[in-house]
């Protein structure tokens, strides 16, 4: 590890949720999602520059984002794989920028190890994993190295499901949690997403979402990403821009079975829908 590695490593030592000022239980999160992607399914293209990136995600803290979650490579089906010198290329001038100008908890969406490393180093706090750190082999070692947050996501190559798909999803999670914390990733730092359009159809993202609650039952927050996905473009029949309202009820829905972090595209609109439903749920007035 050279001089450069040991600062960064020193810097984002014990950096656990509750030192962003994040607070499970206390209120709903809101991760705002920048794609800097000529190719994702809702908003491919549009912050593709770096500007304009840059001016998205300050305009998603303006409307009240807790964490920015940056992605360089689209993972919509059907999507064509990059190298990791291309992801790079996408997304760690817009990192180095966000971090310098703002004081952002920043989230990198990210399934190779060599990506979130370099990430890492420039500051990054948080890494998103959409293959729950069963993907790439070094992902464990290297969260643990710098001591920060991840969020392990539920995929599937397939939507086939030999017993109840709960059930088979907890297994997946039982088994990422036992990399994280056999890697040295501490209980503190791991949140569960269920991957709502990941390695599933319609019928079962539905009964995923009607189910949420019992993936609590594994004792670790969850993060919620329905927004704006091809579920509620089937109910709506509407095209990924106009899936808002079909979001917002997700939202809701989801914070009714305890859900801690959602990830979406419209931060203004479902920091609103958040407020009614935690002033509801939880009890929270004010905030």
């Amino acid at each position: 590890m050279d001089k450069t590695d040991e600062k960064k490593v020193k810097e984002n030592k014990d950096s656990g949720f509750s030192q962003y000022n994040i607070n499970f239980g206390e209120r709903t999160y809101i991760m705002g999602i920048v794609n800097i992607t000529p190719d994702s399914f809702s908003d491919g293209g549009d912050f593709f520059s770096l500007e304009k990136a840059v001016y998205h995600a300050k305009e998603m803290l303006r409307q009240g984002a807790d964490i920015i979650d940056i992605g360089g490579e689209s993972s919509r089906p059907g999507h064509t794989r990059i190298s990791a010198e291309e992801e790079l290329k996408r997304v760690m001038p817009v990192i180095e920028r966000i971090i310098d100008e703002t004081d952002a908890i920043v989230s990198l969406d990210t399934m190779r190890s060599e990506v979130a490393e370099e990430g890492l180093n420039c500051g990054v706090h948080i890494i998103n994993d959409i293959w729950g750190l069963q993907g790439d082999g070094r992902m464990a070692e290297v969260v643990a190295k710098y001591d920060v947050p991840v969020i392990i996501m539920h995929n599937k190559h397939d939507t086939y499901y030999e017993r109840d798909i709960i059930e088979e999803m907890n297994g997946f999670f039982k088994k990422s949690i036992e990399i994280a914390l056999g890697a040295g990733i501490g209980e503190d730092k791991i949140v569960l997403d269920p991957g709502i359009g990941f390695g599933k159809v319609f019928e079962q993202n539905i009964l995923v979402l009607r189910r949420l609650n019992e993936f609590k039952k594994l004792g670790f927050p969850i993060l919620l990403g329905t927004s704006r996905k091809s579920s509620l473009g089937r109910i709506l029949g509407v095209p990924p821009k106009e899936r808002l309202e079909g979001t917002l009820a997700t939202t809701a829905i989801g914070i009714m079975q305890g859900v801690d972090i959602v990830r979406v595209h419209d931060v203004e609109e479902n920091l609103k829908a958040a407020k009614v439903a935690d002033a509801i749920v939880r009890g929270i007035l004010n905030g």
